[in-house]
Parts: C-alpha cells; structure tokens; sequence
C-alpha cells in the first residue's frame, strides 16, 4: 500500500519560514517528479512545486519562486518544501503527490497523472 504522509505544517507570522516533509512509502519514486500542490476553502488545488530528482527538473508556480525551494532525499522517499518569506496569501492546506507529469502547453505548464496523494498539512500565515 503506497502511502504520502506529509508533516511540517502549522501558524507562522508574514515573513517567516516553515519546512514541509513528505515521506512515501510501499514504492520508490526516485524515477518520477514527486512534488507539492495546495488548495484553499472553495478553490481549486494549486500546483506548489515538482522536482524529478532523475533528470534534475524542477519547477515552481510563479507565485512561490525565489521563496519556496523543492528537495528530495531518494534515500528517505522524502520531498521538502522549504517555504521562506511566508505571506497570508500562502494560507492553505499543502498537499504532497507522486507522480507529477509536466506537459508544456500554449497556455502554460500542465501537471497531471498525479496517482497518489497525501491527507494534507495546513500552513496558516498571520498577518
């Protein structure tokens, strides 16, 4: 049974830093992107961030570059998320999901074939 249990959420002020975790178990992704979605109350889950450790590509939803910073730690089955500069519009619950699909679209970048999802840890940013 393939679990993501995600850890590392809670309150933090506008401008601190949180570290999310994310740690799969009953099957390795070190060939797939493993990575970060996030969704606030009545809106659709958002893209965070994906890294493939494999072939090194990494993205970020413009919102979150130059703050947040994906890792991975194969020998773990763990994703990070390091999350700097937190603002309140960054309140969300963050889920962590495996595999991510990137496909390069004329609208943009499109993340798909997410299989596995993890329960969700909440980030809340007071202002």
């Amino acid at each position: 049974q393939v679990q993501l249990v995600e850890s590392g959420g809670g309150l933090v002020q506008t401008g601190g830093s949180l570290r999310l975790s994310c740690a799969a178990s009953g099957r390795t992704f070190s060939s797939h992107a493993m990575g970060w979605f996030r969704q606030t109350p009545g809106k659709e889950r958002d893209f965070v961030a994906s890294n493939n450790w494999r072939s090194g590509s990494t993205y970020y939803a413009d919102s979150v570059k130059g703050r947040f910073t994906i890792s991975r730690d194969n020998a773990k089955n763990t994703v990070y998320l390091q999350m700097n500069r937190l603002k309140p519009e960054d309140t969300a619950i963050y889920y962590c999901a495996a595999p991510i699909f990137t496909e390069v679209r004329a609208t943009g970048l499109h993340y798909y074939g997410m299989e596995y999802w993890g329960k969700g840890t909440l980030v809340t940013v007071s202002s």
